[in-house]
């Protein structure tokens, strides 16, 4: 039987009686813990939720990696690589990788009788994978594409389409300023909203095999190759790999190929995301900072109310450790019963918040229409876990007070 545990739950219950004076501050301790881990769980929950929603989007629009030549031109109008240059069955048997696709793309501007946008035109094949449109389609359908004859559907985004003032089933024209300029009628299949708006009002998406037309491109060549990964955090190791791979590999031209992630090709937004990081660990440690002072308050209360506890149990033959004891098993029962209605409330605020998308957001300020929730167990163990650890830490200090009573005086003390 562990006696300082014993006596530190008759302790726990004692304290409940209004004639403690330790009780008031008792009670402000376990409210500051119940409110600071339910702010924790909320704000690992909101950015991590965020930064996964806007890294999903980016990754539609450019995926993981992509495999395009080593040039010079950082423009969308790209110079061409062969099937045949870039060893596909070997990327695939790399663990983590989950579908290849190629692409191909072209700038243009999209005409009207009224508004004129330049647009850049994504052209796809039979290999693309349309969960990420499928998901983010608000109106029409997506391209129905084969072999045999090219389709002139296209699909484009929302804000395009208000800005344009178009609708499914209207047909419009696209140039490209070339030589010599040439002009290509597309009938609008579909419409995404993605709330990406700098991407949205950038991409339109067709059938791949107008853009090798247009530059005249056989159909073994494309601008490139993207790769999609099962998980985000292994990134750097696959591009690594890739690079290994394609190493060897030349164009006709005999330019090398450029593998390239998805962070590398927009810096500025995951340097964004990552910055959010600093946001949460500053949260983090404050409300830790100021539940731990409330407990340590709380326990200087405690350790003074019981001081004749204190001497009766060192006369008794108690050691000091064995009774320090007995106040940090306190102190974790008070935290543990703070922390778990700080889960309650974090968690009920979560899964509200998820499945009724009660707070919205601007999307164009925001990219998401509603505050994201991304609630995960191994999130909620380690802000347990360690909130626990950081406040009982705390509370070693303070519980050296008890070192310093003397049980002659503390029998006295009343």
């Amino acid at each position: 039987m562990n006696l300082e545990l014993f006596i530190a739950k008759k302790i726990t219950t004692n304290t409940k009686g209004d004639g403690n004076i330790s009780h008031p501050i008792i009670s402000i301790a376990k409210i500051s813990i119940a409110l600071g881990i339910s702010v924790m769980i909320l704000a690992v929950a909101i950015v991590t939720g965020f930064k996964s929603e806007i890294t999903k989007k980016v990754i539609g629009f450019g995926s993981h990696i992509q495999i395009t030549n080593y040039d010079n031109n950082s423009s969308f109008e790209t110079q061409p690589v062969s099937k045949n240059t870039i060893p596909i069955s070997n990327i695939e048997s790399i663990p983590g990788v989950s579908h290849i696709q190629s692409f191909a793309t072209k700038p243009g501007i999209l005409k009207t009788k009224s508004d004129i946008q330049g647009i850049v035109l994504n052209g796809i094949g039979q290999d693309y994978d349309w969960s990420f449109f499928n998901k983010h389609l608000v109106a029409g359908n997506i391209i129905s594409l084969n072999d045999s004859t090219k389709s002139n559907d296209i699909l484009i985004s929302e804000k395009l389409s208000k800005l344009l003032q178009v609708e499914v089933g209207d047909q419009l024209s696209v140039y490209f300023i070339q030589q010599p300029p040439r002009l290509r009628k597309f009938t609008l299949a579909g419409i995404y909203n993605t709330g990406m708006e700098e991407f949205d009002k950038l991409f339109v998406v067709c059938d791949i095999q107008h853009i090798q037309k247009l530059n005249d491109w056989s159909n073994d060549e494309v601008s490139g190759y993207e790769i999609f990964l099962d998980d985000f955090n292994k990134l750097d190791l696959i591009e690594e790999q890739v690079k290994g791979i394609t190493a060897s590999s030349f164009t006709d031209e005999g330019a090398g190929l450029k593998v390239r992630s998805i962070v590398r090709k927009y810096p500025q937004i995951f340097s964004w995301l990552d910055m959010l990081d600093m946001n949460v660990w500053i949260i983090l440690s404050l409300m830790i900072l100021v539940a731990g002072f409330n407990m340590v308050s709380g326990l200087l209360i405690i350790i003074l109310e019981k001081t004749n506890m204190i001497g009766i149990l060192k006369a008794l033959g108690t050691t000091n450790w064995s009774i320090r004891k007995i106040f940090l098993y306190q102190s974790s029962l008070l935290i543990g019963n703070g922390l778990l209605w700080g889960n309650i409330i974090g968690i009920s605020i979560c899964l509200l918040q998820h499945y009724f998308k009660i707070i919205p957001l601007d999307a164009t300020n925001y990219y998401v229409n509603t505050v994201p929730i991304n609630l995960k167990l191994s999130h909620l163990i380690l802000l347990n876990t360690g909130s626990l650890i950081a406040t009982v830490s705390m509370l070693l200090i303070p519980s050296y007070l008890i070192t310093k009573i003397t049980p002659a005086k503390a029998i006295k003390f009343d």
